[in-house]
């Protein structure tokens, strides 16, 4: 996961800043908990690596978190299990410890996308479950005509799917999973059809690959975002996606048996 930051956090981003109000934005989404639960399928004991605040921890599992950012563990509810400091490169647990093993928006933050996958597949007897997004397709939503920095920055950070599947070996699969028009979970794409919300400073800040963008360049991109809404440039172009129940966008689930 990458140099280790001042606050204890990992990987690429600085999680002591984005991490402040993350939660507030970031609600686990119960459609796409239910495509994760369906993937990991029966298991009982599950590793959640990169697990952040603990999005998408089923109750119906016991589950173990690995989270390497100290702010990002001091957000976990205190019914959640408090997580093991950690990255995914070096799990601290025996082999075929797990039944199953899941990471959802994590793996663009590793330093080392084949170790941390191969750690995976090793402290799991059962499924690998990876949620993620498919960089090649990533520059397919509309956003990309007012932010390319903040999707160029997406797409080189997440990791191709074929070198997710190499790594994980056995049976896999990738799912496109839909995203719904009021998604509580918010990523950039969550928000395809309340473009509005973008213009909230929060809810760019708990999308990670804003922060890649100096505040001047953001700010002429939320602006040219605020004029074409106003001026209902945006529902010319984008309007029918107001009234599309969900988007079949870059949301991904690989899953993999042994």
């Amino acid at each position: 996961m990458g140099m280790q930051r001042m606050d204890g956090s990992a990987g690429d981003a600085d999680y002591g800043t984005i991490g402040v109000g993350y939660s507030a934005y970031r609600q686990p989404d119960p459609r796409i908990a239910a495509i994760i639960h369906r993937a990991i399928g029966d298991a009982r004991t599950v590793v959640n690596i990169g697990a952040g605040a603990g999005s998408y921890e089923s109750a119906a599992w016991e589950i173990t978190p690995v989270e390497p950012s100290r702010s990002m563990r001091a957000q976990r509810p205190a019914h959640l299990a408090p997580a093991v400091d950690a990255t995914a490169e070096h799990l601290p647990f025996a082999d075929d410890a797990f039944d199953a093993a899941m990471t959802v928006f994590s793996v663009h933050q590793w330093s080392d996308l084949g170790a941390g996958l191969r750690e995976m597949r090793r402290v799991a007897r059962g499924p690998v479950v990876v949620v993620t997004c498919d960089p090649d397709l990533v520059r397919d939503f509309w956003l990309y005509a007012y932010a390319p920095l903040v999707l160029d920055t997406e797409a080189r950070r997440y990791p191709a799917l074929a070198d997710i599947r190499e790594a994980l070996g056995g049976r896999t699969t990738v799912e496109r999973v839909p995203i719904p028009a009021d998604c509580t979970d918010g990523f950039n794409e969550a928000y395809y059809a309340r473009p509005e919300r973008l213009l909230d400073p929060g809810a760019r800040q708990a999308c990670s690959a804003w922060s890649f963008v100096g505040p001047a360049v953001q700010e002429q991109y939320v602006d040219r975002l605020r004029q074409d809404l106003q001026a209902g440039v945006w529902d010319e172009r984008h309007g029918s996606l107001r009234r599309q129940p969900s988007l079949i966008g870059s949301l991904v689930l690989v899953r993999a048996v042994p």
